[in-house]
């Protein structure tokens, strides 16, 4: 043949510190702790119509999900992490508002970088330039021992990504969702299409053992959907393909086994309302029974005010 795979054990990777970042966590949002009414005045401010109305009645959804003890399962985009509102969705994993979270590749190495490093995001035009795009050293060997280590413990790659940073000691853990949901013992599950990430350049790449670990994530992800029946929420966020189409197959798997999952809530939060994520999240899924939202804005700025308005709700306000 004319051409073959090709061997990537020559490929040159450089230090994660030698990279121009774009990303850094002094620029991360802080959730308030305040218990100022102001913010409670400025929600009754709100017109009840079109955004305003699909707001409240999202918040109420999730508090009420909350208080049934029914899933709230968030999907993350990369650009979640890139534009600083980690601490927000790891916030209300601590309160037990989010309880299953689901992730692309993309969001798994961000998420992953700002644990170690602290740092994510590098300057893409200058780096495919040179050859250099993805070739961080420290981030593709980590991650791949953690896929390795995973399935010999027998957890897909959410957990074993987030057990290797607890494992090492991650100097920005705190920052993390991969490692908060580990020490919470929360369902995070991570959806790879192979080709897609850069730490799929890396020469220790294993095809197979990624599949595998995906795949039991891909399983997992299927047993949380089965109870979002009657009260459950499912938010996507900034996911345009990868994580609308993995939702409509496992919810398709957990009917098929029988379970009714019905009733439930689904939202698309993101700064464009692209196709995939309008059907299989926001209509298809709850065209028998429950309700899609679609809110639009950039995430800088929705989840900080979802993530107070749920809090202040949760206080009975």
């Amino acid at each position: 043949m004319k051409y073959k795979p090709v061997d990537l054990d020559n490929v040159k990777l450089q230090s994660i510190s030698q990279r121009k970042h774009k990303v850094r966590i002094s620029d991360f949002g802080k959730p308030s702790k305040s218990k100022d009414p102001k913010f409670a005045e400025y929600l009754d401010s709100l017109p009840n119509i079109l955004a305003g109305k699909d707001f409240r009645e999202l918040v109420h959804a999730i508090v009420i999900a909350y208080r049934k003890k029914k899933p709230v399962i968030v999907m993350l985009g990369g650009h979640t992490v890139k534009c600083g509102v980690s601490p927000f969705i790891i916030e209300l994993i601590k309160r037990n508002v989010i309880t299953a979270v689901a992730m692309n590749g993309a969001t798994s190495i961000h998420d992953f970088e700002i644990a170690y490093y602290g740092e994510t995001s590098e300057q893409v035009d200058e780096t495919l330039d040179t050859g250099t795009f993805g070739m961080v050293k420290e981030t593709g060997e980590l991650m791949h021992q953690a896929v390795t280590e995973g399935l010999i413990s027998g957890v897909g790659l959410g957990r074993a990504l987030g057990n290797k940073l607890l494992e090492i000691k991650a100097k920005h853990r705190e920052l993390s969702i991969l490692a908060t949901t580990a020490k919470l013992d929360i369902p995070t599950t991570v959806h790879v299409a192979i080709g897609t990430d850069t730490i799929h350049q890396h020469p220790n790449v294993d095809g197979a053992a990624l599949g595998e670990s995906s795949l039991l994530d891909f399983r997992l992800l299927t047993d949380v959907v089965k109870d979002l029946n009657n009260g459950g929420v499912v938010l996507n966020i900034g996911s345009a393909v990868i994580l609308p189409e993995v939702f409509l197959k496992v919810l398709t798997i957990a009917r098929n086994l029988g379970f009714p999952v019905r009733n439930f809530v689904t939202a698309n939060l993101d700064m464009e309302q692209h196709y995939r994520p309008q059907v299989n999240v926001v209509q298809r899924p709850t065209h028998l029974g429950g309700k899609g939202y679609r809110i639009t804005g950039h995430h800088e700025l929705i989840i900080p005010l979802l993530t107070a308005a749920i809090l202040l709700a949760l206080k009975g306000r």
